[in-house]
């Protein structure tokens, strides 16, 4: 993986904060970097001041790929795909994640810290940092996302 996919951004609201810790370790213990966006505690928050941040690096190129997390995912997941160049995944299972790499190109993997273990976020996490996009007829699919009808 080159240098500038060494670095993953993340994000979380309270919910996700305890799950965020977990993949912060996996990550530092598999050589990624880290660029972390909070919340660092469990106490309330609002996950779009948290997300928007990380959506905003991740639209302009600034990192590659990004990992937020909040109770269902849905919240962190509707808030970075606001920016055009975002595609934020919703997985729960490994395999959702690596038809979102392979298929649409996600850049961005959303979690629900409340509906999966700890097991399956590390494994979702490793899955979509190491599933390569597939490109040919998908990549005509991911080029018509942004375009409105």
């Amino acid at each position: 993986m080159e240098e500038k996919n060494k670095t993953i951004a993340i994000a979380c609201d309270h919910a996700g904060y305890e799950l965020k810790n977990e993949v912060i370790k996996y990550l530092a213990e598999n050589q990624y970097n880290i660029k972390d966006y909070g919340t660092n505690s469990a106490e309330s928050v609002d996950y779009p001041d948290m997300v928007h941040p990380l959506g905003k690096d991740i639209n302009a190129g600034t990192y590659e790929l990004g990992i937020v997390i909040c109770g269902t995912g849905n919240g962190v997941q509707m808030t970075v795909n606001k920016y055009p160049n975002v595609r934020c995944a919703l997985c729960w299972i490994p395999e959702i994640a690596a038809l979102a790499r392979q298929h649409n190109n996600a850049n961005i993997l959303a979690m629900p810290a409340r509906f999966i273990s700890k097991e399956v976020a590390l494994e979702i996490v490793k899955t979509f940092l190491n599933t390569d996009f597939e490109g040919g007829r998908h990549q005509r699919r991911v080029e018509k996302i942004n375009k409105i009808l």
